[in-house]
């Protein structure tokens, strides 16, 4: 099965990308599960993540992933997965991710990382916090992959091109599994 997965900064477009590309395709897409555990969590305490969510929530998203998996024919698109929060848990908390968490996040499961570049409009919510720091953000992201030696191609420009950039990489993984 080929796996993408959008990676990148927050208010970058990941969602509706992954919302586009699964209806586009007509397969299954997994939702980022942080986003729905942290906003239940804001609802009913009034609070923002902490080190003991890491494991939930990283949980949570193996389990959506797996989940869509199945249901999935030869493609599945990934709203985000655990390298993205393994670079958030590092950056947040001086270098400290769960060792599970590390160890889940470095293996090579997916078939290419679409890098969310900066250039869309910030979209401020209860859970984004650094609109001043999406460009320092980027490049630990990005750093992340060349250190993990993961497949990546960055996407930029507004929806449309990021959509058309997406589809022709997801193309060529789809030709080229077929031969």
């Amino acid at each position: 099965m080929i796996k993408v997965v959008l990676y990148g900064p927050e208010s970058t477009g990941k969602t509706t990308l992954a919302r586009q590309l699964a209806a586009h395709y007509n397969t299954q897409w997994v939702p980022e599960f942080m986003r729905t555990y942290l906003e239940e969590k804001w609802d009913l305490k009034k609070e923002l993540v902490a080190k003991e969510d890491l494991i939930p929530i990283a949980k949570g998203q193996l389990k959506l992933e797996k989940k869509a998996s199945q249901l999935a024919d030869n493609l599945l698109i990934c709203d985000t997965n655990l390298l993205e929060l393994k670079v958030y848990s590092e950056y947040y908390y001086n270098g400290y991710c769960p060792e599970e968490i590390k160890t889940e996040a470095t293996k090579n499961n997916y078939s290419i990382y679409l890098l969310t570049y900066v250039d869309t409009p910030w979209e401020p919510d209860i859970l984004r916090d650094r609109p001043n720091n999406r460009e320092e953000m980027f490049r630990i992201f990005e750093a992340e992959l060349k250190m993990q030696g993961f497949p990546f191609e960055i996407l930029k420009g507004n929806k449309k091109e990021r959509f058309n950039k997406a589809v022709g990489i997801i193309d060529q993984l789809l030709k080229s599994k077929s031969l």
